[in-house]
């Protein structure tokens, strides 16, 4: 299929352009005329060049997506046509590339899409969680409702993403500012000192000595040091675009010391969540976990959910498979299992979401109140035996004069 951009005028006389889907123009032209479009252009539509840097930028806010998520709610309910609610929205849109990916989908629903099928068409910006739900909605006449509930998703999942995100930025950032004092002591500092030391002819002390030797050490094998750590980047990412490496990666945060914890109840809170929405909205269970299997952020529970999917295939309920992968805590399957019996699973799922993002603040309050006297001590114990080590020859010195 090919995309057709069109111009022309509707029964009532009325301007309208848009753009279809057909296989070659005389197909389009048909398209159209049942659509009760009087043409007036129509050529095929252009292929855009993607210049999007990975990493720098291509992304919509989350802010963003949660206002147009709501005002498409707010419009639908209102009983404006789709049509008018995307002209509307996308119009007033501030964000560039979700003002040109709405006026698209805009377009896309005016030459005969549906809703669900526009958005498929924009893979960077709507996410397949979003688009089954949306289609959830348009089939069982309530896409209002789908769209007030993927707003509150997306504001929750958005808002658990960014504790998790925060506590793993503060202990990486006090490791590279530690890291950074501990380079720049051995490279400019305890040399300038050894010189000193030196020129005066004084016999150093032992731990003086040492860290004199390790600084002497350290520049002297700084290019081998600098070539190594380039080495070890390029392996991760060489390590990264195999089958085993992110998986082995995301092991070692779900089952890690400290962090673990809060890896694996943000992964609960994210997996209930997202199985909740999609429960609530009428998507059959098969297909509601190849979603969150795919959504999840985390191979550990996206192999974990897939497994859960095959054995409930084979005849299976839910709460076995997902007991047998040892990923969620116990209460959790319980308690989906009281869900599943009651026939009250989404509602079940919703408590169990609200349950662990409270848990989450305090995974992360516990191990910032447990890292921050570990790296304070080692920090503290670096620098302050580098100190020592300096001033040390000085009251020797001092001692000697005596």
């Amino acid at each position: 299929m090919a995309m057709w951009q069109w111009e022309g005028t509707s029964a009532e006389g009325d301007f309208r352009r848009g753009e279809v889907d057909a296989a070659n123009k005389a197909e389009a032209r048909t398209k159209l005329k049942q659509q009760g479009v009087n043409i007036i252009k129509l050529k095929r539509k252009q292929l855009e060049l993607d210049l999007t840097i990975p990493g720098l930028g291509g992304g919509v806010p989350t802010k963003n997506m949660v206002i147009f998520t709501r005002q498409m709610a707010t419009m639908i309910d209102a009983g404006l046509p789709l049509v008018q609610a995307l002209d509307l929205v996308g119009n007033s849109e501030p964000h560039p590339q979700l003002k040109k990916t709405i006026l698209g989908v805009k377009a896309s629903v005016e030459g005969g899409s549906s809703f669900s099928d526009a958005l498929k068409r924009y893979p960077k910006v709507f996410e397949e969680l979003y688009v089954n739900l949306v289609q959830a909605g348009e089939m069982g006449g309530i896409l209002d409702t789908i769209m007030n509930r993927l707003a509150e998703y997306i504001e929750k999942a958005a808002e658990t993403q960014k504790k998790i995100k925060g506590a793993m930025k503060y202990p990486l950032t006090v490791l590279t500012v530690s890291l950074a004092i501990t380079v720049g002591l051995l490279w400019k500092v305890v040399p300038s000192f050894a010189s000193t030391f030196q020129s005066m002819g004084a016999k150093l002390p032992g731990i003086t000595q040492a860290v004199v030797d390790i600084s002497d050490g350290f520049l002297a094998k700084a290019p081998f040091l600098g070539a190594g750590l380039v080495a070890l980047g390029v392996a991760y990412k060489l390590a990264m675009k195999t089958k085993q490496g992110p998986y082995i990666r995301d092991w070692l945060l779900f089952h890690g010391p400290i962090i673990g914890n809060v890896v694996q109840k943000g992964a609960v809170a994210k997996f209930t969540r997202t199985l909740g929405t999609l429960v609530a909205a009428g998507v059959p269970i098969i297909e509601a976990l190849a979603i969150v299997g795919k959504t999840s952020g985390n191979l550990v529970v996206e192999r974990g959910v897939d497994y859960t999917r095959n054995k409930i295939m084979e005849g299976r309920n839910v709460t076995g498979p997902l007991m047998e992968t040892q990923i969620f805590p116990v209460m959790v399957v319980q308690m989906i299992a009281v869900g599943e019996a009651t026939g009250a699973m989404d509602v079940m799922l919703g408590k169990i979401a609200d349950f662990y993002d409270s848990e989450v603040d305090e995974a992360i309050d516990g191990m910032t109140s447990m890292m921050e006297p570990l790296i304070m001590l080692v920090l503290g114990g670096i620098v302050g035996t580098i100190m020592i080590a300096l001033y040390a020859p000085i009251f020797t010195m001092g001692d000697n004069i005596k």
